[in-house]
């Protein structure tokens, strides 16, 4: 996914169920439970755009988002 103007992005919901969380369900859950920080500030916005050097945090968990760049 690419925004023209930010460059590439990934939805953190989606960016979730690359880092581990079975379902689409669980991330909304983890999600609007407020149990998910991104850039150590809490994110309750599932379609929230996550660019690259962006950090989200699970349950003390932190996973980086790199965005290759496209071809």
């Amino acid at each position: 996914m690419t925004d023209e103007e930010n460059g590439p992005s990934i939805r953190l919901d989606h960016f979730l169920q690359i880092c581990g969380v079975p379902t689409g369900g669980q991330a909304k859950q983890l999600i609007q439970s407020g149990l998910v920080m991104v850039n150590q500030e809490v994110e309750t916005r599932r379609r929230k755009k996550l660019s690259a050097g962006d950090v989200v945090s699970i349950d003390g968990d932190e996973y980086d988002v790199g965005m290759e760049p496209p071809e």
